[in-house]
């Protein structure tokens, strides 16, 4: 059983018992959310879609930890215009484990 949920813009595909990294959520370690954007759940019974989302369709999950992601290094070049800009960036994220579909 898996289901594709939608959360922080981005669309993720997932199964009882995962773990992965979202955009950032407030809440605290050890916590429980859940999640009712849920565009499509793949049970025994058959593929439920939604008309954009699934109707009473719920995926709960529990905080692991909060963090960063890996530094990604942006470089703005310009050639034969002596122009170079350097920048980086690390996105926070909340690492979940799906624990229920239904």
């Amino acid at each position: 059983m898996y289901a594709v949920i939608q959360t922080g813009g981005k669309q993720y595909r997932v199964g009882e018992g995962e773990k992965l990294k979202i955009e950032q959520l407030d809440a605290a370690q050890g916590d429980t959310v859940e999640f009712d954007k849920i565009l499509m759940i793949r049970s025994d019974e058959g593929i439920k879609t939604g008309q954009p989302f699934v109707e009473g369709g719920k995926v709960t999950a529990r905080v692991i930890a909060h963090g960063r992601h890996k530094k990604i290094n942006i470089l703005k070049f310009k050639r034969r215009k002596h122009h170079m800009k350097r920048q980086g960036h690390r996105q926070y994220y909340t690492e979940v484990e799906i624990t229920g579909i239904s």
